[in-house]
């Protein structure tokens, strides 16, 4: 606003206005008319400008690189290989030109995003093989074991396959997984012949679930199975290789650790021990696990940057102080240096011994570019390091992106740095009175920032939490602050000191101190998991929540002027859109024999013909549903008998599970939706879903709607991913699924993604 202020003739008026004000008549005063749009515009621009600053840009660079990756796995088919690389290398030679122009920024976002997408094409190229279609029975196999995983009730390996022979198929796979009875597992490195079989990959169990096969595919694992009959050892008819020697000698160094660790604790102790050390946790007892994630600690099974940190802190401090006994040294050498190039050694060691996971490697990196800035001398905890780890992770799997490890990791993480370079350096100012002085030596400051960081942590990970594993930790705050640091203090560093002195034959008393660790721990799990309320469950959502929820934070970790607080607006629209989503009516197995249809109470109904432990935990989970796959309520209301089941839906129509001929004229007749492995007659009233349209589609979630039912198919037609390829005939349009008496109408046959966009009317 212009100040007020005297003319040259004597009048008041108004100076530095532009354009002139009208004159004032006679006699009177005109109050000039304020516009709050400029100072506004105005402010933003100003904001804008602080934010495109100097240092600003090398953050965005992996938001940007992974928004290119998001865009490959949305999209409907392969992309043509060349055709992305050209995009992207134009793209990034254009950045380059115009690196001195006002353009540069935005250029190089685009850049960013085509060369993500470029990079997860070329990835999927690279790892191409062949992804089995239909089940396969009695497969000879022969091949080298290149991993074992140890669980509770099976153990699991990894057969990279040299021959493989079936009777009705000529099918070749290059690596599957395959589950034998516990104890029987052959060694890593070993040369093996089997017979098996084998089943297609696991795919989403509903629309909008987690693709294993996905995973899976980029492992170079093409079908998983069980294997019927021994398993024999025999000569190979050449060497493994290199990588197979590594890949046995690791996981003979992590099987006499979990010897070692045998001899002091067993059961839960010693699983969780061998857990936090190798990255081996299937053999967690279920009850035990199940309170770990429902309290908030799961994360300490998983190796990530928590680990990673406490073995670079722990040997980086240990190093130091042994240095710092002889002065000679402290006095002529950099010391801190050292220490942190013997902490970057055991990190990547850790690094390897843990099997090397998303979270680990994310992790890993982090840490050794803080400790390699410790080394040059530069700030070590910055968002550039961040982004710099990002940009490594995302380049060599650009598939970690859509991994719920990778999510939570970098999200806790984006929010530690941000506490880190925002809100520490106010809560470690001087502080001006003699009561906060008090507090901040007793350790107030310190407490406080371990609320902070866990509150922090715990908040960023809850969107992905909610959306992949459908639960969310009210108390994982009080469950982190009664448990971390013990484990900090106490497991952890137990856990380094028995590794030092096992070729020394002492490592017995570091165990059973790990040990009296990691039974505190386990009680803390378990009295938070019993307190009333802990078990949060969230109905499942779709990508549209998450992406707002992630764009959201986001915003709030790496803008610096008020504009972040458009992340929080994000983040509450993220919210109100999730609690939103419309939850399907009926839900169709990939194989046809599993149906649950929601019923007059509200809550799913199953009719099946074979068991599906998984699959129907999976479903409960989703539909945020505290019932277990035995509880008998899932089936009532449901009529069954040897020609198939039937069950009421909303509005009281009936849904039928047809299993023989002669129960579909009966049910054409009664039934609004028909689920049936065979081919309903001529003039069915009913909708029918056949065994065709679930082979073409997998499995399937309807939404009944006021002349039909919406279809959402985990493959929808026309999609076609080397993980998940279409099926012959994918490409024929689907028949109208209408309510009998009503007008035919087009299935709705939608991703996921478009299903969650369909919110209530």
């Amino acid at each position: 606003m212009a100040e007020q202020g005297t003319t040259p003739g004597g009048k008041r008026g108004y100076a530095g206005t532009w354009p002139p004000r009208a004159a004032v008549p006679a006699g009177g005063y005109i109050p000039a008319p304020v516009s709050i749009w400029p100072p506004i515009v105005e402010t933003l621009r100003q904001w804008a400008r602080a934010e495109a600053g100097a240092g600003r840009l090398l953050p965005w660079v992996p938001v940007a690189f992974g928004t290119g990756i998001a865009f490959y796995f949305a999209a409907e088919h392969e992309p043509v290989l060349w055709v992305a690389a050209a995009v992207a290398a134009t793209l990034c030679v254009l950045a380059l030109l115009l690196r001195r122009q006002r353009l540069f920024p935005a250029i190089v976002m685009v850049a960013a995003v085509a060369a993500g997408f470029a990079t997860a094409t070329w990835r999927t190229a690279r790892v191409a093989h062949t992804v089995l279609a239909r089940p396969m029975f009695s497969v000879t196999l022969t091949g080298f074991v290149e991993t074992r995983d140890i669980r509770e009730k099976t153990d699991r390996f990894v057969l990279r396959v040299v021959s493989m022979e079936s009777p009705r198929d000529t099918t070749k796979l290059e690596r599957v997984r395959l589950s034998v009875k516990k104890g029987t597992a052959p060694e890593v490195g070993s040369f093996v012949g089997l017979k098996a079989r084998l089943l297609p990959p696991l795919g989403p169990q509903r629309p909008g679930s987690y693709d294993f096969g996905r995973d899976l595919y980029f492992q170079g694992i093409g079908a998983s199975g069980f294997v019927m009959g021994a398993v024999k050892t025999t000569e190979p008819p050449a060497s493994g290789g290199l990588v197979l020697r590594y890949a046995a000698f690791m996981q003979g160094l992590r099987d006499a650790i979990d010897a070692r660790i045998r001899t002091t604790l067993d059961g839960d102790q010693r699983a969780i021990a061998t857990a936090l050390l190798t990255g081996r946790r299937d053999a967690i007892t279920t009850p035990v696990n199940d309170a770990m994630f429902i309290s908030g600690l799961g994360h300490v099974l998983s190796i990530s940057g928590y680990h990673m940190a406490v073995v670079a802190g722990v040997v980086f401090f240990a190093v130091r102080a042994l240095l710092a006994l002889f002065p000679a040294l402290t006095a002529g050498y950099p010391i801190k240096k050292w220490a942190a190039a013997a902490a970057l050694v055991a990190a990547a060691f850790y690094l390897l011994l843990s099997g090397a996971e998303v979270a680990t490697q994310r992790s890993f990196f982090m840490t050794a570019l803080v400790l390699m800035a410790v080394i040059v001398d530069r700030r070590a905890i910055t968002f550039r390091t961040l982004a710099v780890a990002a940009l490594i992770v995302l380049v060599i799997m650009p598939e970690a992106l859509v991994h719920p490890s990778f999510q939570m990791s970098f999200a806790a993480t984006l929010g530690l740095v941000a506490l880190v370079q925002i809100g520490m350096p106010n809560l470690l100012a001087s502080p001006d009175h003699s009561v906060t002085a008090r507090v901040a030596l007793w350790g107030g400051r310190e407490a406080a920032m371990l609320v902070l960081a866990s509150l922090v942590a715990g908040l960023a990970t809850t969107p992905y939490a909610a959306f992949h594993f459908h639960r969310v930790t009210p108390y994982g705050l009080l469950a982190n602050l009664a448990a971390m640091p013990v484990v900090s203090a106490v497991v952890m560093p137990a856990g380094l000191l028995g590794l030092a002195a096992m070729p020394f034959g002492f490592d017995g008393v570091f165990w059973a101190i790990m040990g009296v660790g990691i039974d505190w721990m386990i009680v803390v799990t378990q009295w938070v998991a019993a307190l009333p309320g802990a078990v949060g469950r969230m109905a499942a959502f779709g990508t549209g929540p998450m992406i707002a929820a992630s764009a959201g934070l986001v915003l709030l970790g790496l803008l610096r002027t008020p504009l972040r607080w458009s992340g929080a607006a994000l983040l509450a629209v993220s919210l109100v859109w999730a609690v939103r989503v419309p939850q399907p009516d009926v839900l169709i197995s990939a194989d046809g024999r599993n149906v649950a249809v929601r019923g007059g109470d509200g809550r799913l109904h199953l009719m099946r013909s074979g068991k599906d432990a998984f699959l129907v935990k999976e479903w409960l989970a989703a539909d945020a549903d505290a019932r277990t796959p035995a509880d008998p309520s899932l089936g009532d209301g449901v009529s069954c008998d040897e020609s198939g089941c039937v069950t009421q839906g909303t509005g009281g129509a009936l849904v039928s599970l047809a299993m023989r001929p002669e129960a579909l004229a009966d049910d054409c007749e009664r039934a609004v939706l028909i689920v049936t492995a065979r081919s309903a007659p001529q003039g069915c009233a009913a909708s029918v879903i056949d065994a065709e349209r679930v082979r073409r589609h997998g499995a399937l979630a309807l939404r009944r709607t006021s002349d039909g039912f919406a279809i959402h198919a985990v493959k929808p037609s026309g999609v076609d991913r080397p993980w998940s390829p279409a099926v012959p005939g994918d490409g024929e349009s689907e028949a109208a699924l209408r309510v009998p008496g009503t007008a035919p109408r087009p299935a709705v046959d939608a991703t996921p993604a478009e299903a969650d966009l369909q919110g209530d009317d």
